[in-house]
This record gives C-alpha cells, structure tokens and sequence, in this order.
C-alpha cells in the first residue's frame, strides 16, 4: 500500500525549516516531526503518558543521545494504534524520551506542539519520498 501524506513546511529562525505533518495514536490527532538526521523515531513522554496512561511506559536500561543533549533516560512504549495517512501499524513499539525543551521550544515561537519526531528508521522501514515541490510524503508497507 502506498500513502501521500501533505506535511507543512515551517520556517524557524531566518534560514531554516522543519516538516510537520499530523497522524493518530489510538484516535488522538498528533502533530508530528519529519527529521530525516534522527536515527529514531521517538515520542514525547509528557504525550504519550496522557494518551496511554503512566502506566504503560516502561523504562529500558540504555540511555539516548542527540536532541540537543549528551544522554537521556529512554522508555518504551506500545502504541495500540498509530497512523500516517493511510498507513496504519498497529501494536508499535516506540521510544519515549522527555522532549519537553523541543514543545517549549515551539511554544515560544507561535508553534503547535508535537507528539514525536518521525526518523530515519521510519522513513526508511516505509521506503519514504518527500517531496518538497508539492509538500507530501510518500510513504510504502
């Protein structure tokens, strides 16, 4: 199955942009980050644990690097539901880390917040295309 997903072009600061696009975790319409430099694809804990509840997040043994700092604890999760366009997984694990600094981030600038950041891992599992042009992202399964 093939999806074209439209996603936003955001300006930040006088020379850069970042992708935004929304999807679904469990029936909650997300906003979402395409960042093509992330190995993984991670979501807000502050999110996810309102979505799913505390309870559901589990902590694992290595930490995180990137996002702006040298380690984070890392968490997982198992997202009952989650969808990009027409592309629907179900029972996917994910990795949860605090992206706070990033939401508050966007807050300051007249931003949306988001729920996670779609990577390279993602990208690549569902052979993505982005295309600029016209703003959508092709995604395969």
């Amino acid at each position: 199955m093939q999806t074209q997903v439209p996603f936003n072009i955001i300006p930040i600061e006088e020379d850069g942009f970042h992708l935004q696009l929304s999807g679904k975790i469990n029936d909650n319409d997300v906003n979402l980050l395409i960042d093509t430099g992330a190995s993984r694809s991670v979501f807000d804990e502050n999110k996810i644990k309102a979505i799913l509840g505390e309870n559901l997040i589990e902590e694992i043994e290595k930490l995180s690097t990137g996002l702006g700092t040298n380690s984070m604890q890392s968490k997982k999760a198992v997202l009952e539901s989650f969808k990009i366009g027409d592309i629907h997984l179900h029972n996917y694990e994910v990795a949860v880390l605090d992206l706070s600094h990033v939401n508050q981030s966007y807050t300051q600038i007249g931003l949306d917040e988001i729920a996670g950041v779609i990577g390279s891992d993602l990208l690549y599992d569902m052979k993505a295309v982005i295309d600029y042009d016209k703003s959508t992202l092709t995604l395969n399964q």
